[in-house]
C-alpha cells in the first residue's frame, strides 16, 4: 500500500501531523510520501520518507506516474482535487479537513468545496472536532466521512529536566493572524504582569506566514502595552527542539497560553501537555479531546481577559493544582494519542476501499 499526503506548505500543525503519521504508518507496513506545493519552515525537520516540493503540473504528473499511489489524502486544498484528476490520477482521493479557521470560515470553505468534493472526491477525513463533523453532516450529507484522532509523539515530547529560567514565562505558539488571536495573548500577559512584574513572554511563530498588516498591528500593540522589553521571539524552530522549550516554560513556573478562536486539533497545545507543561486555553473545539478543565489543563472563555488572568494566576500560584494538571495531562496523552491507534484506524479506512 502506497499513500501520498498533500498540503500547501511544510509548516505548523499539518507538517507535524504528516511527519508523525508517515513514521507511524511506515512502521505498520504502509509506504508514505508527501507533496507540498511550496517550501516552508518545516523543511528543517528530518524525515525518513520521500517529500516532494513543487507546484508545477509536469513535476506533479511525474510523481503520480512514477509511484502509482493507491490513495491520495488532500489536506485543506480542495482545488487540488480537480488538478490531480486532470493530471491523470484515477485512484482514491480523500479530502482531509484540517486548519480551516473559525467555524464561519470553515463553513465558507466547505460550501465553496462542494462542487469539487462531488465531482472528484471519494470521502472526507476529519479529526474528532465537533464543528467540522457537524458542518460536513449538514453541508455534505452524501459524502462518506472518516473520523480519526490526530496522533502525537508522546515519546519524543516529554519533560526534559534542565536549569529553570530565573523568571516565569508565558508562551504562545502560532501564526500572526486573526484566528490565532495573538492580541488577546498580549492583553492577558499585560495584566498578569501586574501581579508578576518579572514575567517574560516567549512567542514561537513563522514570520513568513504573517501579512504585513498583521506584523504592523502586532508591533503597535506590543509597544502600547509596554511589553516590548519582555518579549523573546523564536522563529522557525525545528519541531524536535520544542520539548526543551516546553520543559523550560514548565520549570519557570509559567504556562503555555492558547488564545485561538477555533482549532481543528491544536498540536502546540497537545505537545506542551505531553511535556508536562501546563496550558491555559480558549475552548477552541479541537483541544477538547485532551483538555478537561482543572484536570489536564485550564479553559477560559474566549474574549474574557479578566477570567483568563484569574485562571492563569491560579495555574502559577496553586502548586498542588498545577502539579496535578501536569501529571494528569501527560497520562491522558500517553493513553489516548499513541502511534498504534492511528495506524490501525487508517488501515481500516483504506481497507474499506479494498486497499490492502
Amino acid at each position: 500500500m502506497r499513500i501520498l499526503f498533500t498540503f500547501y506548505v511544510p509548516s505548523g500543525g499539518v507538517e507535524t501531523l504528516n511527519r508523525l503519521r508517515c513514521e507511524s504508518l511506515q512502521k505498520n507496513g504502509i509506504e508514505c510520501h508527501v507533496l507540498y506545493l511550496m517550501p516552508g519552515s518545516g523543511t528543517h525537520n528530518s524525515v525518513s520518507f520521500p517529500v516532494f516540493v513543487t507546484n508545477q503540473d509536469e513535476e506533479i504528473r511525474t510523481v503520480l506516474n512514477t509511484h502509482h499511489y493507491d490513495a491520495i489524502i488532500v489536506t485543506s486544498d480542495y482545488l487540488l482535487l480537480e488538478r490531480l484528476r486532470r493530471l491523470g490520477y484515477g485512484g482514491i482521493l480523500i479530502y482531509e479537513s484540517q486548519g480551516l479557521g473559525t467555524r464561519s470560515e470553515a463553513r465558507n470553505v466547505i460550501i465553496d468545496s462542494v462542487p469539487y468534493l462531488q465531482a472528484f472526491c471519494n470521502a472526507v477525513l476529519i479529526p474528532p472536532t465537533d464543528h467540522l463533523l457537524e458542518l460536513f453532516i449538514e453541508i455534505c450529507p452524501w459524502l462518506q466521512r472518516y473520523v480519526i484522532p490526530n496522533l502525537v509523539d508522546v515519546q519524543g515530547f516529554r519533560y526534559i529536566p534542565a536549569e529553570a529560567p530565573v523568571d516565569p514565562v508565558i508562551a504562545w505558539v502560532g501564526r500572526l493572524e486573526s484566528n490565532k488571536n495573538w492580541s488577546e495573548y498580549l492583553k492577558i500577559a499585560h495584566h498578569i504582569r501586574k501581579a508578576k512584574p518579572n514575567l517574560h513572554l516567549w512567542m514561537f511563530h513563522d514570520p513568513s506566514l504573517a501579512s504585513d498588516d498583521q506584523k504592523a498591528a502586532f508591533d503597535e500593540e506590543l509597544h502600547a502595552l509596554g511589553l516590548n522589553d519582555r518579549l523573546n521571539v523564536f522563529t522557525n524552530m525545528p519541531n524536535q527542539m520544542m520539548p526543551v522549550y516546553y520543559s523550560s516554560i514548565a520549570a519557570s513556573g509559567g504556562f503555555l497560553l492558547s488564545s485561538s478562536v477555533t482549532e481543528g486539533f491544536g498540536y502546540a497545545v497537545a505537545e506542551a501537555v505531553c511535556c508536562s507543561c501546563p496550558v491555559l486555553s480558549t475552548d477552541s473545539d479541537g483541544v477538547r479531546s485532551f483538555i478537561t478543565h482543572n484536570i489536564t489543563g485550564k479553559f477560559y472563555p474566549l474574549g474574557n481577559v479578566e477570567a483568563a488572568v484569574n485562571e492563569g494566576l491560579e495555574l502559577m500560584n496553586n502548586i498542588p493544582l498545577r502539579e496535578a494538571i501536569c501529571y494528569q495531562g501527560r497520562q491522558h496523552m500517553v493513553t489516548h494519542f499513541g502511534f498504534d491507534q492511528y495506524a490501525h484506524s487508517f488501515r481500516e479506512m483504506m481497507n474499506s476501499f479494498s486497499i490492502f
